[in-house]
């Protein structure tokens, strides 16, 4: 995959690793998904994921019951999921998913770090182009599977691509196929270790090593207020 990958894939490991950071980001997935389709995960796909991410990151269980309680709670009532785009250092574009119950805050603490990085706000849909929203699923690959029946199986079930590398399978499709990608692994007996809704780059582009610590540290000051979820960019 090259250098940039596995700088982006270390650096990501580096930060999700923050327990006291995750787990509460975590816990507000498994929140919201609570609060949009029920506490029942057989019932609901979106939180039976929230709750399979959570537990591949060692998120207790007591922790993962008390996030679905709490969705029943009034102070959940005002809690909005809201996107905001952005222009980063050296023409890095970021598309940052915020989960949030102050919009001023939000904005004020994302604005701050990108202006002085020397980027910008954007105006919200100025980066739908450059980013196609894809279901990511990924499953650590056993010695008895057969990748390509699996393949072929999950083509029914709105399969788009899959590849392998270093034992990690990854499944991608449309994200409106998110929740029959599942279903289908799961009638294969395919055990999941993440799923997610993403964005991926269209056109991704190349960056200098220095370009690259420029921009993976915007993310970092980004990705550790409370109330991003994600940020995705044009880095190839």
């Amino acid at each position: 995959m090259g250098r940039a990958f596995e700088y982006r894939r270390a650096a990501k490991e580096k930060r999700w690793d923050k327990m006291s950071k995750v787990f509460p980001k975590l816990a507000r997935t498994i929140t919201i998904a609570a609060k949009e389709g029920g506490s029942d995960p057989d019932s609901n796909s979106k939180l039976r994921t929230a709750i399979l991410n959570a537990k591949a990151q060692n998120m207790p269980k007591d922790n993962i019951e008390t996030a679905i309680k709490r969705a029943a709670g009034k102070d959940m009532a005002d809690i909005s999921e809201i996107n905001y785009e952005a222009k980063g250092p050296h023409g890095g574009m970021l598309f940052i998913e915020t989960a949030t119950d102050n919009n001023n805050r939000t904005i004020s603490n994302i604005r701050t770090p990108i202006n002085k990085a020397g980027g910008e706000m954007l105006n919200s849909g100025s980066l739908q182009f450059l980013f196609d929203r894809k279901a990511v699923l990924q499953f650590e690959r056993r010695d008895d599977q057969d990748l390509e029946e699996i393949e072929l199986e999950l083509i029914d079930h709105g399969l788009e691509e899959m590849e392998e590398n270093e034992g990690t399978v990854f499944v991608y499709g449309d994200f409106t196929n998110f929740g029959s990608l599942s279903l289908g692994c799961e009638e294969l007996g395919v055990e999941l270790s993440k799923a997610s809704l993403q964005r991926i780059p269209n056109n991704p582009q190349q960056f200098s090593d220095d370009q690259l610590d420029e921009i993976e540290a915007l993310i970092d000051k980004l990705e550790d207020d409370e109330d991003v979820q994600a940020v995705y960019t044009n880095v190839a």
